[in-house]
């Protein structure tokens, strides 16, 4: 049996009373199991499951445990619950992984367990299986509590009790903050005066905080001083669970695995650049949380600008934390916003309109959203950046709900050739060359080119040069939340934002957003549409265009 294989379908052949299997010589038993891979540190073994000569066996998480603050909200319920099914069932969880939930409720050890397993039902990736579910649900605790001392303290309790039971399993600890970023200061201040952010000799403790990570750079920068006065830099993981998608990923083996981009990949041949996420859904219920941020806090400062810093910077020595952050952060100082911003900078609310057969509403109909809210869900902005690779191209963001599609992509246009040798009117429907990648729905890789339409005339066309990952890998690719859970439970930081890049993404940002707070409104546009007609305006200016998804 090959090794990965053997990982995944462990918890089946030990249930089916299998006692030993042979890999690569060596006899695994379940208590060879429960030491080398469990505890392989503590325990100075090598473990034979995960073999240096085989790149291709996944990564296993040692011993740990997790708290999810806010494990009631619908980010634990829809994502992070699924996610940890997920890994537990690809084998890729410890032996006695706990997971304690903490919330205002008065449940119990079993009222959890039902709300989790709903929870997996309703949204894991993989399927449901009670011998998989048993042993997951066997390390699963709730503790009802607010943030305050009481709460706290009766979490300390549940920690201490089980390292006394379970070791060293019972000493690692990840905190998930999923909860609104107004309590992150009093989560971190209690889990500092508990002393539970505090790790006993030889193990960890770690803090995951979700987006967004303040609402400007001076917030930011205190959020920051307020998370690392707990948690050392190092031990803090901020969630983009766009970084944990695989075709986000693939940018990087795009660009550095292959020579046949990287020499185009500059302003002597790119002409500009178009990152993309649109939504076709409006605000619904989230209307009163959602007034206020708007689209460019909301999606701009994070995903968007973290995909241009992966799409511009330089190639790393390696793909370690340390060699990839400092390229982004290089990119990230580079950048700026485009002036003046009246007219490379746009934004809009969407007013109701069809979305496909359906007709909707708009903003200012939504329920909890206040009619006089200067609050924009159509952001729109120009980036340029200092140096050689792209002295002179630009950069355009956008991101909008109720619009065409759901659709993110990044598109890089090519600029013209300087000389076409063909016939006058033989090439009006040839447009400028591109590399698309798109996100999502559909993954993949388009590139768009000029092609000879057959005939006996010379007459040239766009075609398209399509890569899909769901027909070229079997595989099947998991879920943002399961890779970057797992990355913080085996200490590989490599797709977190360093607090330095939320800092810098809002120094980006923010001239930005005080413009748009002393200049007028934002400009309606059409549900169903792809935004306001000044953000055409911004491309058109310069003779381009946006592509159209």
């Amino acid at each position: 049996m090959r090794g990965r294989a053997l990982i995944e379908q462990w918890p089946l052949l030990a249930s089916a009373g299998v006692k030993r299997v042979t890999y690569g010589g060596i006899e695994i038993t379940p208590a060879i199991r429960s030491v080398n891979l469990v505890t392989p540190a503590a325990q100075n073994l090598s473990n034979p499951l995960r073999d240096p000569e085989d790149k291709r066996l996944p990564r296993i998480a040692g011993p740990s445990g997790m708290v999810i603050f806010g494990v009631t909200g619908d980010l634990a319920y829809k994502k992070l619950l699924p996610a940890i099914y997920d890994l537990a069932h690809r084998g890729l969880l410890p032996a006695g992984f706990n997971l304690i939930g903490y919330g205002r409720r008065d449940w119990s050890k079993q009222d959890f367990e039902d709300y989790v397993e709903k929870a997996v039902k309703a949204g894991a990736r993989t399927t449901f299986r009670r011998n998989v579910w048993r042993r997951l649900a066997s390390g699963m605790h709730f503790v009802g509590g607010n943030f305050d001392e009481e709460g706290f303290d009766k979490l300390s309790d549940k920690l201490k009790e089980l390292e006394t039971n379970h070791g060293s399993a019972g000493a690692n600890w990840a905190f998930y903050l999923s909860v609104p970023p107004d309590y992150f200061s009093d989560v971190c201040a209690q889990l500092k005066r508990s002393g539970l952010a505090e790790a006993p000799e030889g193990s960890w403790r770690r803090v995951v905080i979700e987006k967004p990570f303040g609402h400007d750079q001076e917030s930011a920068r205190e959020l920051n001083n307020v998370v690392n006065a707990v948690f050392p830099e190092q031990s803090v993981f901020r969630i983009d669970h766009y970084l944990g998608k695989e075709t986000v990923q693939n940018i990087l083996a795009l660009r550095f695995a292959n020579q046949l981009f990287e020499p185009m990949w500059n302003a002597h041949y790119i002409d500009h650049v178009q990152i993309t996420m649109a939504e076709d859904i409006g605000l619904g219920g989230r209307a009163g949380y959602y007034d206020g941020i708007g689209a460019a806090r909301d999606v701009i400062q994070n995903h968007l600008i973290q995909l241009l810093a992966l799409i511009a910077m330089e190639e790393p020595l390696s793909f370690g934390p340390r060699e990839l952050q400092t390229e982004k952060v290089k990119i990230l100082r580079a950048t700026s916003a485009v002036q003046p911003l009246a007219m490379t900078t746009a934004r809009g609310q969407y007013a109701a309109g069809w979305q496909g057969s359906e007709k909707v509403r708009g903003l200012r109909e939504e329920e909890g959203f206040d009619p006089e809210s200067t609050t924009e869900t159509f952001a729109a902005c120009t980036l340029e950046i200092a140096s050689r690779r792209w002295k002179g191209v630009p950069f355009y963001l956008r991101t909008g709900k109720r619009l065409g599609r759901r659709v993110t992509e990044i598109a890089l246009i090519f600029k013209e050739p300087p000389h076409h040798p063909f016939g006058e009117g033989t090439t009006t429907a040839l447009g400028n060359n591109a590399v698309v990648i798109r996100i999502q729905p559909d993954e993949g890789v388009l590139m768009r080119f000029g092609s000879k339409v057959p005939g006996s005339t010379m007459e040239v066309r766009d075609v398209n040069m399509d890569f899909s990952y769901a027909e070229s890998f079997t595989e099947e690719s998991p879920e943002a939340y399961e890779r970057l859970i797992l990355d913080v439970l085996l200490d590989e930081p490599s797709l977190f934002p360093t607090n330095e890049e939320v800092e810098l993404s809002w120094e980006i940002l923010d001239p930005i957003l005080d413009y748009w707070a002393t200049h007028g409104r934002p400009e309606d546009y059409e549900a169903g549409t792809w935004g306001p007609a000044s953000a055409d305006r911004m491309l058109e200016r310069s003779g381009r265009s946006w592509r159209r998804p």
